[in-house]
């Protein structure tokens, strides 16, 4: 069944979408949330032309998110993601009260209506305590990977190099060759061709967590290039080869290509942990545990400054209050002077 649109609706819809691009500087993945969140109140209309706006089509579509379930689990959606939603509406809104034939029929004031209510944004923006793994467990669980095919070695530098650089699943998913230096002991996360957050570029230093993780990332990096062969350019962390056989499709080794997204690293670190009997931690995880060994490793203020600044931040505050919150028990310790 071919998707319902208004010719109207999807001009104004892109020259937006290329305002946000072009102007705001917004990257793909953000410019697809848009599109979609724009398509999803578009759809709640009936495919109204935005001339047409009325606030009761705004109050109308929280109540639909308010019912709405999430298609993977069926689960109700958190206010966090209606808020997200329509923190993608809004500013549209805003946008179209400036431009010929739309300011006559819509404010600015308008766009408000697209606000949860005060406890709802409160429950949405509420910071949550999320899981951990300590170093031991990390140690454990990398110990536990097995290593006998050239696809548990690639998975076990993985998580090596996660360890020892606290590198985004993302980043690490576009590293190629080129990126990282043994001579140095880093990784330059370089914005051309790595996919860092905010297209930051930045260097990460190989951190003194344990020397096995270390060995681990080298031995494999020499593997790839004096073994495989493998050139600057190509993927640190390779996919699978694809061949056509008699018996179908099959797996020949690895290919010298990426993968397109890093959601086999995250089954990875998933698998590694669950394998030993641990929570399914994800690669993120790893920045909170390593920031709170950071915290205690190193003590200067200067030191903890470089630290952060290999995590990618161009500020301490946002390392801390990222990954080393203090919990209601610390506090009250800290408070009493215990």
């Amino acid at each position: 069944m071919p998707r319902k649109v208004n010719e109207e609706n999807e001009r104004i819809k892109r020259q937006y979408l290329t305002y946000q691009r072009e102007a705001r500087g917004r990257d793909q993945k953000t410019i697809d949330m848009i599109a979609s969140a724009l398509f999803d109140f578009e759809k709640s209309t009936g495919f109204k032309s935005f001339k047409a706006f009325r606030i009761e089509q705004a109050i109308a579509y929280k109540q639909k998110l308010s019912l709405a379930t999430h298609q993977r689990t069926g689960k109700p959606l958190s206010k966090a993601t209606i808020s997200s939603r329509l923190r993608m509406i809004k500013p549209f809104i805003v946008w179209l009260a400036d431009k010929p034939g739309y300011k006559s029929r819509i404010s600015y004031g308008d766009a408000e209506y697209f606000n949860l209510n005060t406890k709802d944004m409160r429950v949405a923006h509420a910071r949550r305590d999320i899981p951990y793994p300590t170093l031991d467990q990390c140690r454990h669980a990398f110990l536990s990977m097995p290593d006998k095919t050239i696809f548990d070695k690639r998975d076990k530098v993985i998580f090596a190099i996660l360890m020892i650089t606290g590198i985004r699943d993302g980043a690490l998913a576009s590293l190629t060759l080129k990126r990282i230096d043994l001579v140095e002991g880093c990784v330059h996360q370089d914005a051309r061709d790595v996919k860092t957050k905010a297209s930051k570029t930045f260097t990460s230093w190989f951190l003194p967590v344990w020397d096995e993780y270390r060995a681990c990332v080298e031995d494999w990096v020499r593997f790839l290039r004096e073994e495989m062969l493998f050139g600057y350019d190509d993927a640190l962390f390779p996919k699978p080869q694809r061949i056509v056989g008699k018996n179908g499709f099959g797996v020949s080794g690895l290919s010298k290509e990426p993968y397109a997204s890093a959601t086999k690293i995250r089954e990875i670190i998933k698998e590694a942990f669950t394998r030993v009997g641990l929570h399914p931690f994800t690669p993120h995880s790893f920045r909170k545990t390593l920031s709170l060994w950071a915290d205690k490793y190193y003590p200067l203020h200067e030191e903890f400054k470089a630290f952060s600044q290999n995590m990618g931040h161009e500020n301490v505050a946002t390392t801390v209050n990222s990954y080393i919150p203090v919990s209601r028990e610390r506090q009250a310790e800290l408070i009493r002077g215990k």
